[in-house]
């Protein structure tokens, strides 16, 4: 889950309110005397009789546990339209709070005591040798710089909107950095010298990103939708000159990042991106624009990243294409010869550097979720391990300009994420930020335990078998309600890390948290991340029927008392557990969650879309539209018997605020429960921290009373 992350209007609320008495009015006069009035206006509406059953999932082996059935058929309309609820619906600030109750001030006050921390995150090096980091000192995370260890944080940008990504020059005192408004995604390049006011180098309402510094310290490279707001393209900016940034590469309806510069600034390495399992480099001409491709023959496979060798000979490629997991291997540009730099193990590259005189290689292996660095000396043909780092999840390793300090972020669900630097040649490790965990005591904190759960089906003649991590509260008595995680992407992975609202719900409310990673999830090989695509969405579905088998097994668990919660892709697999296996959820939370495939797919901002087919499918195709249809949870909205809490940013351009809206809309018209929180500030997740603060508030709320 994640908890760093919605339009309803006083218009829209009043037509709402006027659809519905008149649908109730209505019912009412079709409706034999009394029909309407035998129902409390709280009470979920029955299911017919005459509703269509969901034909059964064919059975499993005897060994594996089944999962309930995925739900395929519509119900039938009711025979009636409940009286609709007499929400409350109160405004404060940017927030609109639609049919939640006002909160316990009791329970605010336990939350508040962890809703207190913050973090550091490394952003890059300055040529000075300084660091660039991303912290919060007010409502948002801003860049700060930090001149020694554990020293001032000194503050350089000053906006309203999180700043939460900045490169420095390779050379002076700037950097560059994305700003986007209100979370709006359409992320502009700004330019700060050093002092006086940033500059923006882009304008207008498209998006930017994946910036490369020049060797010179005057250019930037960086992609932009500005041609078409559809396509990917290249551009070149001169910081230091008021000219409009030149296209290098484009013209096309591609997906084009730059991802570095060669070492004489000729060239850019350039990634075309068409899916997680496809992609190709190619060498740029920044002079005339001319693409060269890195291989003559290449092979089809993902690339999570590529850069330069110091010396130009070649390139560092992140690649799938020996097998299922991502490896670090080198690409002579020369020789044309490609070989593996990266231990040979069944995990993930994640990341990786190289010194700026090549001797060393840092790459960071992604196992089970945790994280491990390894830093390569090619002299001296050994690889060190750095000891002293907090187990969990290591982020953005990059070298000074020396290529003999590695500075890195570094959080695990114990301590908070901060800065830590890898001095190579004293093998050392030295803290360069301290965050503040707030008024808790952090030792009262729980690591989660890794447990693997049998699923609904077989791989290579046995019971396939999933991961996930449980956190579960320290002094325990009697079974305890469960909240089920779910996290986002699909495309991503549950990793432990920094959580205060996980560890809150842990010792305050005394819910264990279960975050599984269903078939879909990255980190365990590319055929494994393939198992839900297109048709085969439900099989995800049914990874979280499972799931409740196995937590209805477990002695320490309460089976009538488990929720489900999850943002963004995660959000639709919470509303899919609450239509498919809603007889056994008391109720869920769903953050930005597609509500509909067919509208996602038609509304999602255009730059999104044809990348977002290749996954869920092409909503253009009939047979795939009416699979998508039919699988969609607002389809089967009257399905969601159990109370569900909806959240929504106003402005998100990935998950449009309509896919909540429609949800609530159908939900409540069906007699169901909904509190439904919506940002007018935000856009795909609650990033600024009041913001975040009213929402954990109502979540806690929420779970509270599910457990109750």
């Amino acid at each position: 889950m994640t908890h760093r992350t919605l339009h309803s209007t006083t218009l829209a609320a009043a037509c709402s309110t006027l659809i519905l008495t008149l649908a109730a009015a209505i019912a009412l006069a079709q409706s034999p005397a009394g029909t309407l009035a035998q129902q409390p206006s709280t009470t979920v509406a029955p299911e017919p009789a005459s509703a269509s059953p969901a034909p059964p999932t064919p059975p499993a082996p005897a060994a594996t546990p089944l999962a309930p059935p995925v739900a395929t058929a519509v119900p039938q309309p009711a025979a009636f339209i409940p009286l609709p609820q007499v929400l409350q619906r109160r405004e404060r600030g940017n927030l609109i709070f639609d049919g939640v109750p006002p909160p316990d001030p009791a329970l605010a006050a336990r939350l508040s005591r962890y809703q207190q921390s913050r973090g550091a995150t490394f952003l890059d090096w300055l040529a000075d040798g300084s660091l660039l980091v991303s912290t919060r000192f007010g409502d948002t995370e801003q860049v700060h710089r930090v001149s020694a260890p554990l020293g001032m944080r000194e503050q350089l940008t000053f906006y309203s909107d999180p700043i939460e990504w900045a490169r420095g020059a390779k050379s002076g005192k700037g950097f560059v950095f994305l700003k986007d408004h209100a979370g709006d995604d359409n992320a502009q390049v700004y330019y700060y010298a050093g002092n006086g006011e940033p500059r923006a180098l882009t304008h207008g309402a498209f998006i930017h990103g994946s910036i490369v510094w020049a060797h010179d310290g005057k250019r930037v490279a960086f992609y932009g939708n500005d041609r078409d707001s559809l396509s990917y393209d290249v551009y070149v900016a001169d910081v230091t000159g008021a000219g409009v940034p030149q296209l290098v590469v484009g013209g096309r309806d591609d997906t084009w990042y730059p991802l570095d510069w060669s070492p004489d600034d000729s060239k850019l390495l350039a990634w075309k991106y068409l899916s997680s399992s496809e992609s190709y480099l190619y060498l740029a001409d920044v002079a005339s624009g001319a693409l060269t491709p890195l291989e003559q023959k290449p092979a089809r496979a993902g690339i999570r990243m590529a850069r330069f060798d110091p010396e130009g000979r070649g390139v560092y490629v992140v690649t799938d294409e020996d097998g299922e997991f991502a490896q670090l291997k080198f690409k002579d540009l020369i020789t044309h010869e490609s070989r593996r730099v990266s231990a040979d193990v069944n995990w993930d590259v994640e990341d990786f550097d190289a010194s700026a005189d090549g001797r060393y290689i840092a790459y960071v292996l992604n196992e089970d979720g945790r994280s491990r660095l390894a830093v390569l000396d090619k002299e001296s043909k050994q690889t060190l391990t750095p000891a002293g780092l907090p187990e969990g999840r290591i982020g953005n390793p990059r070298f000074d300009r020396t290529g003999r300090r590695l500075a890195m972020t570094v959080d695990s669900p114990t301590s908070p994420r901060d800065v830590y630097v890898y001095e190579v040649e004293k093998d050392s490790v030295t803290r360069w930020t301290h965050s503040e965990a707030g008024p808790v005591d952090v030792s009262t904190f729980v690591a989660p335990e890794l447990v693997r759960y049998p699923t609904w089906d077989r791989v290579g003649g046995h019971e396939r078998r999933l991961s996930a991590y449980v956190y579960r509260p320290k002094q325990a008595s009697g079974p305890l309600p469960v909240v089920i995680d779910i996290h986002g992407g699909p495309e991503a992975q549950y990793r432990p890390e920094w959580d205060p609202f996980v560890q809150f719900l842990v010792n305050e409310l005394g819910y264990a948290v279960v975050a599984p990673n269903v078939r879909g999830s990255s980190g365990y090989g590319k055929s494994f991340l393939a198992l839900d695509n297109g048709v085969l969405r439900e099989d995800a579905v049914r990874d979280i029927g499972s799931l409740l088998v196995w937590i209805g097994v477990q002695p320490g668990f309460d089976r009538e008392r488990v929720a489900v919660m999850g943002g963004s892709y995660g959000g639709y697999m919470a509303l899919a557990a609450l239509v498919t296996y809603g007889e056994r959820l008391r109720g869920g939370i769903d953050l930005a969650g597609i509500s509909n495939f067919v509208t996602f797919l038609r509304n999602t901002s255009g730059y999104r879309r044809d990348w977002r087919r290749t996954e869920y499918g092409d909503e253009r195709d009939p047979n795939m539209r009416a699979f998508l249809q039919r699988i969609s949870p607002l389809t089967n909205a009257r399905r969601i018997r159990k109370p569900v809490l909806v959240v929504a940013g106003q402005n998100d351009p990935r998950v449009p605020i309509s896919e909540s809206e429609q949800l609530v809309w159908s939900v409540r018209t069906g007699g169901g429960e909904v509190w439904y929180l919506v940002a007018k500030d935000e856009g795909h997740g609650f990033l600024k921290k009041a913001n975040r603060d009213e929402y954990l508030q109502t979540a806690a709320s929420f779970l509270q009373k599910l457990a109750h």
